[in-house]
């Protein structure tokens, strides 16, 4: 390390791998509509090209946390940060389906980014910080989203203005390479910075690289402490970290760190961990937050406004992240999962009411004028026929237009056609982005960042966000094909039902693990009932985690 730096300083960079991964991920919300027409794309091809980075990931955890005990959590995230860079230059020249699958493939590979920075704040945060600096990844990612969004609109809105430069940056016709080209910037910048972030003291102990790791603790301290520090105090955390590590040294190997996992002693831990990562995969946040645009062109409001309505999502998903991060040591991680779950699902159920009682009807006037704007074939046997789901009134397009040209102009007919109470429905996707991003949205890596034990941090961590990822990518794969088939109504109810069960599984099983160090933690949770400790009484930190960042 050739410079010293605040542990506040270190998760601020690390961190940014958030800001990177939801630039991925929402800029290609933007170019559904502009590839899909390009390549001649069908709606499980569309769900290929999204889903892609979810589905390389799946394969990157399986190996992840094996490389970051093996050359550490700063290493591993480098490279991480090169992956990003390589995946957005080759998205931005894809000449094909296949070249962009491929692309974005490889990107994927790279979304291990949250996993491996929650890993490394996780390990060098104070106790009565680390929920705050943990979360700094989510508030990162919602960031790089609304970036997304608002680039996507404002490239979408120049696009198609008079102005010499569209025609000049080819702006018209790469419209969607300009949006993932957004990426290839802040990846570089990314990589530059963490070039100059120290090991995590942790790993550096497990490594028996006690010289590096009391070097880096000493200058953690002095610089939370303004230059007073204690080598009794250094010497007191290194005791503990090996503590915690004692009667583990020996599983090093890839499968002994798997089989660890099954140890009695972290069943509480595992089990709280599967619950929540998949109830926050399954209950569509993915789907909501990649398919955004497309999302609210099924209300009827144009594609312009979906843009627009995008935007919006991406300011909310900030605010109530730094909501979160205000309130998540002061209120603690449980009241706000299990309150923040039971508001989304609420929403998600207000969702699923306003498409069931939505119909879809063309009066003459109505295709006649779509008919001259568009020079659509003749679609005037379906005058006045009152459709009642979108599902029917998109099949009796593509029965009238072929399932090109329907999907082509899907938005401006739905804009036309749909009788839909639209504020209710926008009050329920608004409504659920808000509380997702107030309790599983951060909440999620926080709590993988702190109830796993030092000697399996490194599998376990990657092992639950693969199981995440895993969700993530079946959502995103199949959700187009889900909304052409079951309709969005179906869609939303299915959301919500998964959203209750999670309610109830993680009110059941969800622990209190504000203000305990991860030994501490560990401790409580290798207690046979779990459910009985929710408000365990709080026990003595170590130093370094007393400092402030």
């Amino acid at each position: 390390m050739t410079r010293s730096h605040s542990v506040l300083y270190c998760a601020l960079v690390v961190a940014l791998g958030g800001f990177i991964f939801g630039l991925d991920a929402a800029l290609i919300s933007g170019t559904v509509r502009f590839v899909t027409n390009e390549f001649g794309l069908s709606d499980l091809q569309v769900g290929t090209v999204v889903s892609a980075p979810g589905f390389g990931v799946i394969f990157a955890l399986m190996v992840t946390g094996f490389i970051c005990d093996k050359i550490g959590r700063k290493q591993t995230l480098v490279i991480i940060s090169f992956i990003y860079i390589i995946s957005a230059v080759m998205s931005v020249l894809a000449t094909s389906f296949e070249s962009l699958v491929i692309a974005r493939f490889i990107g994927g590979l790279a979304f291990t980014s949250l996993s491996v920075a929650a890993m490394y704040i996780g390990e060098i945060a104070p106790s009565h910080l680390r929920g705050k600096l943990v979360s700094i990844i989510q508030i990162n990612i919602v960031v790089g989203l609304s970036i997304a969004y608002f680039a996507n609109y404002a490239i979408l809105e120049f696009s198609e203005s008079q102005h010499p430069l569209v025609s000049t940056l080819g702006l018209d016709i790469y419209t969607w390479r300009w949006m993932l080209g957004i990426e290839i910037l802040p990846a570089v910048i990314w990589f530059c910075l963490l070039l100059n972030v120290p090991q995590s003291p942790r790993w550096l102990v497990m490594k028996q690289k006690d010289k590096k790791a009391r070097k880096i603790i000493k200058q953690f301290n002095q610089l939370a402490n303004r230059g007073i520090h204690s080598d009794e105090q250094c010497e007191q955390e290194i005791a503990d970290i090996k503590a915690s590590l004692n009667n583990h040294q020996g599983k090093q190997t890839l499968f002994e760190l798997f089989k660890s996992l099954f140890d009695t002693k972290v069943r509480s831990a595992m089990i709280i961990a599967l619950t929540i990562a998949v109830v926050q995969q399954i209950t569509g946040i993915n789907a909501i937050m990649f398919y955004a645009p497309t999302v609210f062109e099924q209300l009827g409001i144009g594609t312009d406004a979906a843009f627009f309505q995008a935007v919006i999502v991406g300011l909310v998903s900030i605010i109530f992240t730094i909501v979160a991060i205000l309130l998540i040591d002061r209120l603690g991680r449980r009241p706000l999962v299990i309150w923040g779950l039971a508001t989304a699902t609420i929403s998600l159920f207000a969702c699923y009411w306003g498409f069931s009682q939505a119909t879809y009807t063309l009066n003459e006037m109505q295709i006649s004028e779509l008919i001259e704007q568009h020079s659509l074939v003749d679609i005037s046997s379906m005058a006045n026929i009152i459709y009642q789901s979108d599902v029917e009134f998109k099949d009796a397009l593509i029965n009238l237009m072929g399932a090109s040209e329907a999907k082509l102009y899907e938005s401006q007919l739905l804009q036309s056609a749909a009788n839909i109470n639209v504020n209710l429905i926008i009050a329920g996707v608004i409504g659920f982005i808000a509380a997702f991003h107030f309790s599983i949205g951060p909440i999620m890596w926080v709590l993988f960042s702190e109830i796993f034990p030092t000697h399996i941090r490194g599998i376990a961590i990657p092992v639950f966000a693969f199981i995440a990822s895993f969700v993530s990518y079946l959502v995103q794969q199949f959700f187009p094909w889900q909304l052409s088939v079951f309709g969005a109504d179906e869609i939303f109810l299915f959301y919500a039902i998964c959203g209750a069960i999670g309610f109830v599984l993680l009110y059941k099983i969800m622990p209190e693990t504000k203000n305990k160090s991860i030994e501490d933690i560990a401790n409580l949770l290798s207690k046979p009932d779990i459910a009985s400790n929710n408000e365990a009484p709080i026990t003595k930190a170590t130093p370094l985690e007393k400092s402030e960042a």
